[in-house]
């Protein structure tokens, strides 16, 4: 897909995108332990960034349920990124390794699946211990 914007073009390719989500979506799942507590330390980072602002503690916890709310979002944004990065490394690589766009995205692909499958497991496992 070709994109212009004034006086430039882009050109913006389906499949490393698709690759590279795909990769990111599994190690994000597959992870999930790794991928909450990364969303938890962003949050409290926040939440200290947040209570620094503010002056008076009057005010601080006036309006302290829905800032945590939105630091709690906002962390969750931010925690995407860096399974972003490597999804798209491990697309890269899979690329160059195997010689073929298309082997970046069905090993993303089985990535996903696997990773589902092994965050159904782990969470059923969880249930039953307890």
């Amino acid at each position: 897909m070709v994109i212009d914007f004034l006086p430039f073009q882009f050109q913006i390719e389906a499949l490393p995108i698709a690759g590279g989500s795909l990769w990111a979506t599994g190690l994000y799942i597959g992870l999930n332990p790794l991928s909450q507590w990364l969303t938890n330390q962003l949050c409290r980072w926040l939440n200290y960034v947040d209570r620094s602002l503010y002056l008076s503690v009057e005010e601080f916890e006036k309006s302290r349920p829905a800032r945590e709310a939105r630091n709690l979002v906002c962390a969750s944004l931010i925690s995407i990124l860096p399974f972003l990065i490597v999804g798209s490394l491990c697309y890269c690589a899979s690329t160059w390794g195997f010689g073929g766009r298309s082997w970046g995205v069905s090993l993303g692909m089985i990535c996903l699946l696997i990773g589902g499958v092994y965050e159904l497991g782990r969470r059923d496992g969880q249930s039953q211990d307890s």
